[in-house]
Order: structure tokens, then sequence, then C-alpha cells
């Protein structure tokens, strides 16, 4: 395979404005895709934004309804014309886009952290929502199921990720190294200093590239009628998030980043070809995997709440 370039967005979506900040993933995935990129990700939750408050808040209290009642009405259903936007942004680039959303699924009207895949011919190639929200953030999200747990062939290597810390889940991070992962995308809330060296430790115990894409937003960037603006968040210097975007090469290098405190998009090539030689010495899954003495079970079934049956 040919070497390629990806690119990592770092940048602040304009919170609980889903038309907005698409126009941004638009304005921005143009720009990297001029620069190159075949392969331009997002951050965690981008569209319309990560529910920050849930840190800040007691659940139940009025700023906490109102701020899930707009995250509510912004989030992105998969089929409407936000997620038709995003694939003809794709197919117009002749790029693979992956996009994290606060995905609403119509049917039972809860909310996923979703990571979203578009192909360069405009389709959506895979959607995976998060397993295990983290603490507060259990009060917004829902939770996946192993349906979603897969990787795609994108032409230049296999391609997938997690979300945030579902990436200290050892067993999901092996689901996605059994199907031959290549490139593995990680969008990310955390700004701890930790995080670079837990990205550093996935690609080389995977043996695979991995792409860390963080939001960098303050409350300088939030709108002036966000409910609670004034209660809950203070001046430009209150972060929400810093940033902490990074690409880590299949050995644990350092390839680009990270990058904090400013937006930006940072480039990298990838060889796929160098992580699959890369497992020579070390495969997780395979020749390094002792099946005889460690077996895995993924349910990839979906697992809806409720199943309706005809009698026959």
């Amino acid at each position: 395979m040919d070497p390629v370039k990806v690119a990592a967005v770092q940048a602040a979506p304009v919170l609980l404005d889903r038309d907005e900040t698409i126009a941004k993933v638009v304005t921005l995935a143009g720009k990297a895709a001029a620069e190159g990129a075949r392969l331009v990700a997002f951050p965690e939750a981008f569209v319309p934004g990560y529910p920050d408050w849930v840190w800040r808040t007691r659940p139940w209290d009025a700023d906490a309804t109102a701020l899930y009642a707009r995250l509510f009405d912004q989030a992105v259903v998969v089929g409407s014309p936000a997620t038709d936007l995003l694939a003809e942004t794709a197919a117009r680039l002749g790029i693979w886009l992956s996009v994290g959303v606060d995905e609403r699924d119509d049917r039972d009207s809860t909310i996923y952290n979703t990571l979203l895949h578009f192909a360069p011919d405009g389709t959506l190639a895979a959607g995976h929502r998060k397993l295990m929200p983290t603490g507060g953030e259990r009060l917004v999200w829902g939770t996946g199921d192993g349906s979603t747990l897969q990787v795609v062939d994108t032409g230049f290597g296999r391609l997938g990720g997690l979300i945030c810390w579902e990436n200290y889940m050892p067993l999901a991070r092996a689901a996605l190294y059994a199907q031959g992962i290549d490139v593995y995308l990680a969008p990310t809330w955390d700004n701890s200093e930790i995080w670079v060296p837990t990205l550093r430790h996935i690609a080389r115990e995977g043996r695979t590239y991995v792409i860390g894409v963080t939001s960098c937003i303050s409350a300088a960037d939030l709108p002036a009628d966000l409910p609670g603006r004034d209660s809950l968040y203070g001046d430009s210097g209150d972060w929400l998030s810093r940033g902490n975007t990074v690409i880590v090469g299949p050995e644990g290098d350092i390839l680009a980043g990270p990058l904090t405190g400013e937006e930006g998009v940072l480039y990298a090539e990838i060889d796929t070809t160098r992580a699959q030689i890369s497992r020579q010495q070390f495969d997780p899954v395979g020749h390094y995997s002792r099946s005889d003495v460690f077996r895995l079970i993924v349910d990839t079934s979906p697992r809806a709440a409720v199943s309706l049956e005809e009698e026959s």
C-alpha cells in the first residue's frame, strides 16, 4: 500500500448548534483535503459538542435540564440532512471523514456518543457507539452494543476506533486488534498528561497507527444564549478543553503533536504496511496471543430493547 497523509483536526465546535458546527467541519475538512489528506478526523462528540456541563452541574438542576433539552434538539439523527451533508462533503473532497457526534436515535429518544466514518463515495461506512459513558456522561448518553465494534477497509488500511475512556478497556481494544486494525482513531475529551502515553502504549500494543483528536474550546467560544452560561462558565481563561491531539506511529513513536491550547490541524504520513510488518515482532491477536490459554468472545449482535415479531 502507498503511504497516505492523514489529518487530525483540533477545533472548537459551536456548542449546541448542529448546523453551524457542521459548517465548520465542512470548512476544516476542505482545508485538510487541500493539503492532501485522505483521512480527516474530528474530536469526540464534536457535533454539536461535548456535554461539558455534566462535570459542572448537579443532576436534574435547572441548568442541566435546559442544556440537555438543547442537546436533544441539536443532536444528530443518522439519515437526516445533517449526515447527508457530511456524506456529501466526504464525496466532494474524495476523503474518509470521521466525525464524533451526539447521535439521537429517534426510535427510543436516547442520545449516544457516536463516531461516524464516511467513505469517499459518500456512504456511511460505519458508526461506533461508545460502549460505556464515563461518570457524569451517563446522565446524557446511553450505552452502545457490540454490533458497532467494527473496522472498515479504506484501501490504505483498516480503519476503526474507540472513544475516550473506552480506550482503557483492554477487551474492547482486543476486539479491534482481532479485525486487523491499521489506523486506530481515539477521539477524546481527556486533557490529562497521561493521555498521550496511553495512546503511545495502544499504538505499540496493537502495532497500529493511533490518531487522538481532542476539542479545543474555552468559555470565550460559548454562545451568549447558552443556558447557564454566566453561572457555570468564566472568562476566556476558563478552558472546557485545552486540546491534546496527537498522531502516533505503530511502535509508539510520536509523528505529530501533541497540540494544546490552540486550534489547529496535525498532519502525518502513514504507511500501513509498516504497521503490518511491525507485527512480526508482536502481534497481540496472532502469534503472541496464546489462544490455547486466553480466549475472548465478542457478542456483535445488536441489542435492541424491544424486538417486534410477527406471529407465524
